[in-house]
């Protein structure tokens, strides 16, 4: 089959976990984000949002997408992402974070204390994205006290979005933060997707593979029924697909190489 083999790879291609020009089954999270990002950054209000759900239900590709989509309003704030995973230790998070803004990496309180006058100072509005937020979990939760007190003082300009898994993270890590309702993050949770949004996902990123289906609807919708009844997760379902993908390639290139030449015994 001429170009059977392009119609395989551009699969493969379209099932990767890249963030898509639009999360099917978000609109309304992808809303929120926009507005929060209208109502602090564009805005000139400091304050914090807290985005919680499992993986691979779109938290990070949603905030991407918006960032990517709000590109040219940010454009006059300054915008440091951060994904805590990479950092040595929870405190490692200043240090990065002054770095990002041009600031000399001074460790310990020092470092805090520079960084504090810094975002509380004349200038831009700041805003600070941390995905996986749990990895800043210590002792006391000093470090995560610290980032979400910030925007509350007099004179900040640091707008604050923390990304994590745990639905009760805030309650668990940061119980003194809702003793004081001004310094609670604002909360946005992502439900696990469900089995007709997976089955939509799917179907809309093959639809971009021009010719016949490479996987039929059935084989959609038995991925999207797994998938739903065990996580809801998308990059999961995304990658079953891709496999299968792979698994149908190599099954039809197997029988091209052996089917007998034209006019052979």
């Amino acid at each position: 089959l001429p170009g059977a083999g392009t119609c395989y790879q551009e699969a493969k291609r379209v099932l990767h976990t890249a963030v898509p020009d639009r999360l099917h089954g978000r609109d309304g999270e992808t809303g929120t984000i926009r507005q929060f990002l209208r109502e602090h950054v564009y805005g000139h209000r400091p304050g914090s949002l807290y985005i919680s759900g499992a993986p691979g239900t779109g938290k990070t590709a949603c905030l991407s997408r918006v960032l990517l989509d709000c590109k040219d309003e940010l454009a006059g704030s300054k915008t440091v992402v951060l994904n805590c995973m990479a950092l040595g230790s929870p405190q490692g998070v200043f240090p990065a974070v002054a770095q990002r803004l041009g600031l000399p990496a001074a460790a310990g309180r020092d470092g805090v204390r520079r960084l504090e006058k810094q975002l509380t100072g004349p200038g831009p509005m700041v805003l600070l994205v941390l995905d996986e937020l749990d990895q800043l979990e210590s002792k006391g939760q000093d470090v995560l006290y610290t980032l979400f007190e910030w925007p509350q003082l007099p004179g900040s300009r640091l707008v604050l979005i923390g990304l994590a898994n745990a639905l009760d993270l805030t309650d668990r890590s940061l119980a003194r933060l809702s003793a004081r309702p001004a310094s609670s993050p604002r909360l946005l949770h992502f439900p696990p997707y469900t089995r007709e949004q997976l089955t939509a996902i799917l179907q809309e990123r093959l639809g971009q593979v021009t010719g016949d289906p490479v996987l039929d609807a059935a084989a959609l919708q038995f991925c999207a029924r797994k998938v739903s009844a065990v996580s809801g997760d998308a990059r999961k379902a995304l990658d079953v697909c891709r496999r299968a993908v792979e698994v149908v390639e190599l099954e039809v290139r197997s029988q091209t190489l052996l089917k007998p030449l034209p006019g052979g015994e």
